[in-house]
């Protein structure tokens, strides 16, 4: 193959993992970010011949680099997309690169069509949200729609393990609206707020896990294209102290205090790993849909995703190695800009996970 994939943040959390997935299938990558000895060090890491580095600062010096390198596809993981723009995606449309990233804010994913129409003269494809949600989310949902006639009730969450590998843009992402009012959204009545409304959630193999209000494209995504009545996601930390102590610290936000806790988002990484020692490196997901069957009885579909040995992580890269490698690979792609619903199915997913310690649990 030619052309390579450009992966921005190619050496952090989510980026090396999708670096090492699409070497492994034959699809040469550019690990890109600041500093070249990580790059570097992550390129000679991969297959012989199917890596190279590159350092630049994405904000300044992107355009250069797409002029020089000339990528088929460019894979965007530099968060936290709560605060950025569409500048990267654009640049990538003018030069007629496809684009895809991992994005999870809500405002970004769902207002990424505002490019469709630039994306469609140029004959790109534009996806955003490439990631767990809505990219597995949708794949579950999907899935399971047949079984109901309607869908009164998605409920869903994500608990990661405590030793799971932790990235700063994804804590300062949670960080940004920790106790500030949540936009509307089908189904709930009266005002929501981050990191409130905690609950406990059974899992397989884990246990009781604390959940809480996160914000997501998905509350806006999922009830339009599955038509769902109700939808709620949370998600949990897997030791209580921390769960908890997020949860007072929203309070505080809520209450009006001036907490700026994204600014404070690095110190509380590191003293969230102090923790370590009595947490685990297993995590988990649910999908729990309830409404009427085609014989309009009651129908409930409860879905898990275990990750253990800390192959937690790995979930959230499988949309972009999954859409990076047919877009790569030639396959005609459906051009314009649009979120990364439905574009995964739940069986590539599963597939592409086989060689980690991920089960699937279906009731």
């Amino acid at each position: 193959m030619d052309r390579e994939v450009l992966i921005l943040g190619g050496y952090g959390n989510f980026g090396k993992r999708i670096a090492v997935g699409l070497t492994g299938c034959g699809v040469r990558v550019v690990v890109a970010g600041r500093n070249m000895d990580k790059a570097e060090h992550l390129a000679r890491s991969l297959p012989p011949s199917m890596a190279t580095a590159a350092a630049f600062d994405v904000r300044s010096e992107l355009a250069a680099q797409l002029d020089a390198l000339h990528p088929c596809v460019v894979v965007n993981t530099c968060g936290p997309f709560q605060t950025s723009g569409y500048d990267i995606a654009r640049l990538c449309i003018e030069r007629r690169v496809h684009y895809v990233d991992l994005a999870d804010a809500r405002d970004f994913v769902s207002g990424i069509a505002a490019l469709d129409a630039d994306a469609k003269a140029h004959g790109v494809a534009v996806i955003g949200g490439a990631s767990t949600v809505p990219g597995l989310s949708s794949a579950v949902v999907g899935h399971f729609r047949r079984e109901f006639s309607t869908i009164e009730l998605l409920r869903f969450g994500i608990s990661p393990g405590q030793k799971a590998e932790r990235g700063l843009a994804t804590t300062q992402a949670i960080l940004s609206y920790v106790g500030k009012p949540l936009k509307p959204f089908i189904g709930v009545r009266g005002q929501v707020y981050g990191w409130q409304d905690i609950y406990r959630q059974d899992y397989p193999e884990l246990g009781r896990r604390w959940m809480a209000n996160c914000d997501i494209p998905d509350l806006d995504l999922l009830p339009v294209r599955y038509e769902i009545s109700s939808i709620r996601f949370s998600a949990g930390l897997e030791l209580g102290v921390l769960h908890l102590g997020l949860w007072l610290l929203s309070w505080l936000v809520r209450l009006g205090l001036p907490l700026d806790l994204p600014r404070h988002a690095r110190a509380l990484l590191k003293a969230s790993d102090w923790f370590n020692g009595i947490g685990s490196a297993d995590g988990g997901m649910h999908v729990i849909l309830r409404g009427k069957d085609g014989a309009v009885k009651p129908h409930e579909r409860r879905w898990f995703l275990i990750a253990k040995n800390g192959d937690g992580p790995q979930i959230p890269c499988v949309p972009a190695i999954v859409l990076a490698r047919r877009l790569a690979s030639g396959e005609p792609p459906v051009t314009g800009a649009y979120p990364c619903v439905g574009l995964v199915s739940l069986e590539e997913y599963l597939h592409e996970l086989r060689a980690f310690e991920v089960r699937q649990y279906v009731f």
